[in-house]
């Protein structure tokens, strides 16, 4: 007995252990996203983030998220902390602009009214003051709706620049310091860019580009590199898996601004994670870029979403990218200035896809099943949400087991608070290699902490075959678990490239069709596209279980395109096809 409670506390502390070194993270971000009250008179209950902007400010990190009530703080971008402020606006804040200029961090919000423009020295505590009272309102459905802030150290001038909508454009406005950061003159703003769908593929409407809805461009960011100003937006709609962000590129400010012929700078339309929209760009302390995003969940409303952040960069040419190749799977934290966009993949792969799931109990069609089909839209849900109930997973054979991500749902939710005291999560993990001894490998018991798409790292790999989650609590009056996704490597060999690549542009040159062989024991495919065969910067996963052809939907009109594909299982990934030119 002594052996075996050894054995227990032991295996407790490295679970501990394991949260406290953390080398690796995980999209959608492992934050105490809020309860959201924007459908609140609909009495439609759920925990959403959108429209994230991260702050690098005095070498520590602010994110900043729709309607949150504050801001989170990090000193290594994994984990978060909130912060509540001494002062925020009554209605709280939509998509806020936030910018580090120095010992100072700025803040505003979206608004069709006056609004002021806030100050703080000490973020990491809350303490926000007035800058300014007001910025003088703007004509009506101007805004600034969707801003941000920009500072040009070389030029000492400042800009704002906004839009969200389908009828106005992105704008930009000179602000002047001496006035405290209002309109340098009245009215004296610019339209810089409208979305062209007939030109742009990716800036079409729907799921896959399929609607004919006029699209929405929103989440204007400004990012200064080498000179060039990369004046960036977020389309065509939040609720879709192709929400991305673009760019226009300038030698002023203000433009006049080029559109890029490499758009979108930001795209992850397949996966776990879709949509990498309407976010911001910043470096870490290494000068490594991230790009962040709003990826979709839509269960309880359409605009349910969460947060990600990508590496991103600019290449030899200026071609600014992100990275969004197994944006979903645990990538490892900065410790230095990457070399290539790639370097910070784990190599850790998914090893639970639609492996056989069994449970306590389970309501209604809402089955275990649902915990490991790699969507967020369905979910399994216990018959009681009470202590003991549990999720079992095989993985079919046994595993080098790396890291294990639940992912909650907010199903039938009567949540209207973000009481700390009554909104958080906890459970316990476990692992077995004959599905008779389990082993704990994790335990969020003993802390209050709302994790609703909680990442645990493993201290070391473990060997398992089954991973069983046991609950704890849940502030929901529903247990719902959209899925749980678990993470390592097999010790087989990596699938074989894939061979019969073609890709063969539509007569509308805004599609293409890229076709390949299936390859054996492939668990997904990456098509990933580019310009050139060097730049082969964009992705869409799919799955083996899928067919073998795909029609990618977001090319830019008289622009030449090149496409390969690599196949992936648990054993790792393939080398890369053959380049292909799309003809």
């Amino acid at each position: 007995m002594r052996f075996l409670l050894y054995t227990f506390l032991s295996l407790c502390t490295a679970a501990v252990m394991a949260q406290a070194q953390q080398k690796t993270y995980c999209n959608p971000m492992d934050i105490d996203y809020k309860y959201n009250f924007e459908q609140l008179n609909e009495k439609i209950s759920y925990r959403s983030g959108a429209d994230p902007v991260i702050v690098n400010h005095k070498g520590e990190y602010y994110l900043f998220v729709t309607i949150s009530g504050g801001w989170w703080h990090s000193k290594d971008l994994v984990h978060w902390d909130f912060v509540t402020p001494n002062k925020w606006p009554m209605e709280d804040m939509c998509a806020p602009a936030a910018l580090s200029v120095r010992d100072t961090l700025y803040l505003f919000q979206s608004t069709f009214l006056q609004r002021p423009i806030f100050y703080s020295l000490e973020p990491e505590k809350g303490k926000l003051e007035f800058f300014n009272r007001w910025l003088p309102q703007l004509p009506k459905d101007v805004g600034p709706w969707d801003p941000a802030i920009f500072y040009d150290e070389e030029l000492n001038k400042w800009y704002m620049y906004w839009g969200s909508s389908n009828v106005y454009p992105i704008y930009g406005a000179e602000l002047d310091k001496s006035r405290n950061l209002t309109y340098k003159e009245k009215d004296n703003y610019k339209e810089l860019l409208y979305l062209h769908p007939e030109e742009h593929g990716w800036e079409r409407f729907g799921q896959d580009h399929r609607s004919t809805i006029k699209p929405f461009t929103e989440g204007a960011w400004m990012t200064k590199h080498n000179g060039k100003y990369y004046l960036q937006y977020g389309a065509p709609g939040t609720e879709y898996n192709v929400y991305g962000n673009g760019t226009y590129v300038a030698d002023h400010p203000l433009g006049p601004f080029t559109y890029a012929p490499y758009n979108p700078v930001s795209y992850k339309p397949g996966g776990f994670v879709q949509g990498a929209g309407h976010g911001n760009t910043f470096q870490d302390n290494y000068g490594n870029y991230w790009n962040t995003g709003t990826p979709w969940v839509a269960v309880n409303w359409n605009f349910e979403r969460r947060i990600a952040m990508f590496p991103a960069g600019f290449d030899r040419d200026g071609q600014m990218y992100s990275n969004t190749r197994f944006g979903d799977f645990p990538h490892l934290l900065p410790t230095k200035k990457w070399n290539d966009k790639d370097d910070l993949f784990a190599g850790w792969m998914l090893l639970s896809y639609k492996k056989t799931a069994t449970a306590s109990s389970s309501l209604d069609t809402m089955q275990a099943a649902k915990v490991t089909d790699e969507n967020p839209r369905t979910f399994w849900v216990a018959q009681q949400n009470k202590p003991g109930e549990w999720l079992s997973i095989d993985l079919g054979k046994e595993f080098e087991v790396n890291a294990i991500q639940v992912n909650y749902t907010d199903y039938k939710s009567d949540i209207f608070s973000n009481d700390p005291n009554k909104v958080y999560t906890q459970f316990k993990l476990y692992a077995s290699t004959d599905n008779k001894t389990w082993n704990p490998i994790a335990d969020l018991t003993k802390e209050k902490r709302d994790r609703p798409n909680a990442y645990i790292e493993l201290a070391s790999a473990t060997k398992a075959r089954w991973i069983k989650y046991e609950h704890q609590y849940v502030a929901s009056p529903k247990l719902a678990i959209s899925d749980i996704r678990i993470f390592g490597k097999g010790n087989g060999a990596a699938p074989k490239t894939p061979t019969g690549i073609s890709a063969v542009r539509d007569t509308d040159t805004r599609n293409a069709f890229v076709k390949w062989d299936k390859v054996k024991d492939a668990v997904g495919y990456n098509i990933r596209w580019g310009i050139a065969p060097d730049k082969l910067y964009q992705t869409f996963q799919v799955w083996a279980d899928q067919p073998a052809i795909k029609e990618i939907r977001a090319l830019n009109v008289g622009v030449r395109y090149f496409f390969a594909v690599e196949a992936f299982s648990e054993n790792g990934i393939s080398k890369l096809s053959e380049v292909k030119e799309a003809k």
